[in-house]
């Protein structure tokens, strides 16, 4: 029979790790992941801002913002990820080119719809990411705590008291909201498939076909669409790299990147801080004065982002509880 303290050599800390689990402390993993997920979101707020700046068609601008980012990172994914792409395996490719046409669609409907109904409108229907990534994760099979319901519709409810309700009856505005009503709900698929992925694959790679797929997408949706692609003013293209840097390589690839550790459901709930964050960085840079309700809306979306970020911590630490029963067990029937 295996002694206690035979037990103890082969589990080592059980006692500590019990205690860890019973009140968890945020991993130092954890914390660089909160504060790249902070740039993301301050890189994602100087969308909005900037392509209201940005003297070319809405898709061409999406399109313009992916290709740059394959350009960028082409040279990266060559030299550094050759392997990992060799290796990547045909489910985890298909799962991220899936991801890069969620994500073309994402913008593909999303953009057009600011020009069919009111920007307050689109921006908290396509802002209903992490609803849909809740029910989308029930669905499969896992059970979100009360918690992170609680946080989401808390956070959302930021983004309404910041944008108001905008909901018109005419045939284009009603058109244009189920347009951004379908941009956030390809995002919430976007970044389940994104977490998914990266379970198994590195930032770089999964980001690169991500991204590739989405430019051909958006490519075919400009030529269709008559967008004109080129002919743009230096500043315009200036404005282009600006946006690429931003929005997509700090913003999208570093939601890539946390998405991994942080999960689908705390990560989609942040993304709503965009929201508040566009309109201070356009009082800021474009001189826009923000809404009165900016810094209220702001404080009641990072309350619903905690009661998420509560629950996910919550649920981590009983799942260590229970892997450590089970190891205990283990040793025990040994």
């Amino acid at each position: 029979m295996t002694s206690a303290r035979t037990r103890s050599d082969v589990l080592p800390g059980a006692t500590a790790a019990r205690a860890e689990t019973a009140h968890p402390h945020p991993h130092p993993g954890v914390r660089t992941d909160l504060f790249l997920l902070a740039i993301a979101i301050s890189g994602l707020s100087l969308s909005a801002p900037l392509i209201a700046a940005t003297a070319a068609p809405a898709l061409a601008i999406a399109f313009w913002r992916n290709a740059m980012a394959v350009g960028a990172l082409t040279p990266l994914a060559l030299v550094r990820h050759r392997a990992e792409f060799r290796g990547i395996g045909g489910r985890n490719l298909l799962l991220a080119v899936a991801a890069g046409a969620l994500l073309a669609v994402h913008f593909g409907v999303w953009l057009p719809s600011l020009h069919m109904t009111s920007v307050a409108s689109s921006t908290a229907l396509v802002t209903t990411t992490p609803i849909w990534t809740t029910l989308l994760m029930r669905l499969r099979g896992h059970r979100p705590p009360a918690l992170v319901w609680a946080g989401t519709a808390l956070a959302f409810l930021g983004v309404a008291i910041l944008t108001g309700v905008d909901l018109s009856l005419s045939p284009r505005a009603l058109a244009g909201d189920a347009l951004a009503l379908a941009g956030g709900m390809a995002a919430a698929g976007y970044v389940l498939l994104g977490a998914e992925v990266r379970r198994t694959v590195g930032t770089v790679t999964y980001s690169y076909i991500c991204y590739a797929t989405t430019t051909v997408l958006l490519l075919a949706a400009c030529l269709f669409s008559g967008s004109s692609l080129a002919g743009y003013s230096g500043d315009t293209w200036l404005k282009l790299a600006a946006l690429t840097v931003t929005a997509q390589l700090l913003g999208h690839s570093l939601i890539n990147r946390v998405v991994k550790g942080l999960g689908p459901s705390v990560t989609s709930t942040a993304i709503l801080l965009e929201t508040p964050g566009a309109a201070l960085i356009a009082a800021l840079w474009l001189g826009q004065t923000p809404p009165a309700a900016s810094y209220p809306a702001l404080a009641v979306i990072l309350a619903g982002l905690g009661l998420v970020i509560m629950a996910d911590r919550s649920t981590a630490g009983r799942r260590g509880e229970e892997g450590l029963k089970r190891a205990e067990e283990g040793l025990k029937k040994g």
